[in-house]
């Protein structure tokens, strides 16, 4: 597994990146060594957040774990990333057999600075852009709780390949909004 690192007003000595690898290489019985990993680290007062973000096949899993030392955050979020492919095993084993996963979306996400917002000012404070494929509804569904989102824009592949929203309904459920167009 490829394990990159962002630091956010925090540093990440090299002993602590060493144990982060070796606990990211954990998940490689997962997705073998061709998996991509992003480690994103802050500190505030005495709270450790760790954000784990791993790519692979074009499948993004993603977990953040705060506590009050690094290693158990670091802990906290591999066994997270894997409650997820747990919880998901069944459906992901089938698009694997598919061979599906490279008709999903892929999604190249840049994050730009946000930029600093007055309390009663409202508007953009944050723009991701997204490389988008078609894909099912039932694939989004699937992205989306990878992803820990309550929604989730797509390319409906069964409804015309029409721009659509997934998202959790507030009473159990999901619900999707399709475009007219």
């Amino acid at each position: 597994m490829n394990v990159k690192f962002n630091e956010r007003k925090a540093k990440i000595y090299n002993d602590r990146k060493e144990y982060i690898v070796k606990k990211c290489e954990k998940l490689d019985k997962y997705f073998g060594e061709d998996a991509d990993a992003q480690v994103t680290y802050s500190f505030h007062g005495s709270e450790h957040t760790v954000e784990l973000t791993v790519n692979y096949r074009s499948f993004f899993f993603r977990a953040e774990e705060k506590a009050d030392d690094m290693l158990k955050a670091v802990d906290g979020v591999v066994e997270s990333i894997e409650r997820q492919i747990s919880k998901n095993k069944t459906r992901l084993s089938k698009k694997m057999r598919q061979d599906s996963f490279a008709k999903t979306m892929s999604m190249a996400l840049v994050d730009l600075p946000e930029p600093e917002v007055a309390e009663e000012e409202l508007g953009v404070v944050r723009v991701k852009e997204l490389d988008i494929k078609p894909m099912t509804a039932e694939d989004a569904i699937m992205q989306m709780d990878l992803l820990n989102h309550e929604f989730y824009f797509f390319v409906n592949s069964e409804e015309g390949n029409k721009h659509a929203v997934v998202y959790k309904r507030k009473n159990g459920g999901y619900g999707m909004l399709i475009s007219k167009e």
